[in-house]
């Protein structure tokens, strides 16, 4: 093979791993999908959001069905907004349930619709009307701790009830 033809062939591998590259990013930032079809809007009010982020995965069954496009604060209740473009394709009861989940121990939060079993669906731009939100790691551990340390005898020295105190 010529020099010319190896120079060819060298070039379209670098240019296939570029490719590969810019592919492992995407999926990586979770912009796999982008302009995704006929989605239409629902919102979800949360009284803490914890590490939700824009873009995260809207699931059901463990089926992604959507993004979340939006993260606002409510000026009035001080509550989170997020909002989601959710498939056209997937209609869900009008009395459904968003809970903020963590997929695995420490990995990243999504949102979870639980379909209810009213006959209506919600419309576009629709408020989904239960939500539970993010379990945030350290206020569990705080409170696992507090439970502890609050515990009867949990200050006591051992051997201080048995034998009276130190004389």
């Amino acid at each position: 093979m010529g020099k010319k033809s190896i120079e060819i062939l060298v070039g379209f591998f670098v240019m296939l791993g570029m490719l590969g590259l810019v592919f492992l990013a995407l999926k990586a930032a979770n912009l796999g999908s982008v302009g995704g079809g006929d989605t239409y809007t629902l919102k979800a009010n949360f009284d803490n959001i914890g590490g939700l982020k824009v873009r995260a995965p809207v699931r059901t069954a463990g089926v992604t069905v959507g993004r979340v496009t939006d993260i606002d604060l409510d000026g009035k209740t001080f509550q989170g907004v997020v909002t989601m473009e959710v498939a056209r394709s997937y209609q869900f009861p009008k009395d459904s349930a968003a809970k903020i989940l963590t997929a695995g121990l420490l990995g990243d939060q999504y949102i979870g619709l639980e379909p209810g079993g009213d006959d209506a669906s919600l419309s576009p731009g629709d408020t989904v009307p239960q939500t539970q939100s993010a379990v945030v790691l350290e206020n569990l551990i705080g409170q696992f701790l507090s439970s502890k340390a609050e515990a009867p005898g949990a200050t006591a020295a051992p051997g201080a009830a048995a034998s009276g105190g130190l004389k």
